[in-house]
């Protein structure tokens, strides 16, 4: 769906020329003749941009911002041949988002709505890193490598504390005494397998013996 932009601009010749400019680079285009029927499209539709003419019959370009700051932050770049500072003041006053003044090439144009557009867009909200990771009544911390029994902050070795992240971050998945030797020792690991039953068998001592369940002929899980 193509950004739309209304022109609030009196002057037809100019109207037509920003409308096809702007159609060419992928806008949409609505356009206004005079102040009251810009307020009047601005009210029914929503914009991404409005490009505002200064000097108009009716209500001046001015009046027609205050207006629309009343309502909204949507963006505005005031088009005008008053380039004195007085009158840029007062249109960055009024909330202007730029000031660009006639005459102006387009290609000066469309750089300027493009960087009022990008600064307008929000920021992308950065996901939140997740810090723990909770089982019933065992909270795991991710940050500071500790596992918390009903609130209560429980020792276990670093194996044993690999065993339970797996166990938590996999609920129901049924691990084999081979997968979990090559998940948390490695897979240079030549040990006796059954050094994971006696990790286990700490694990359930100090959790509780419900917490990890045996699949007889297959491995071990937690329920989710």
């Amino acid at each position: 769906m193509s950004t739309k932009i209304l022109v609030i601009e009196d002057e037809l010749k100019m109207q037509e020329i920003l409308k096809e400019f702007l159609v060419e680079y992928g806008y949409s285009i609505d356009c206004a003749c005079d102040g009251l029927d810009g307020l009047a499209m601005f009210r029914q539709t929503t914009y991404a941009l409005i490009l505002l003419d200064i000097m108009m019959p009716k209500i001046d370009g001015f009046a027609v911002l205050e207006l629309i700051r009343k309502e909204s932050d949507v963006p505005v770049i005031l088009l005008t041949a008053l380039e004195d500072e007085e009158n840029q003041i007062k249109g960055f006053d009024l909330q202007a988002d730029d000031y660009i003044s006639k005459p102006f090439s387009m290609n000066l144009l469309i750089r300027r709505v493009e960087a009022v557009l990008r600064r307008k867009q929000p920021y992308p909200v950065k996901e939140e890193t997740k810090h723990t990771v909770e089982h019933k009544n065992v909270v795991l911390d991710l940050e500071a490598c500790e596992v918390r029994i009903s609130g209560r902050t429980v020792p276990f070795t670093y194996k044993e504390y690999e065993l339970i992240k797996l166990f938590m971050e996999n609920k129901n998945r049924v691990f084999t005494r081979e997968e979990l030797l090559n998940q948390v020792w490695g897979y240079d690991y030549y040990g006796d397998g059954k050094v994971v039953n006696g990790h286990i068998k700490n694990i359930r001592k100090k959790i509780g013996m419900n917490f990890i369940t045996t699949v007889r002929g297959m491995g071990y899980k937690i329920d989710g």
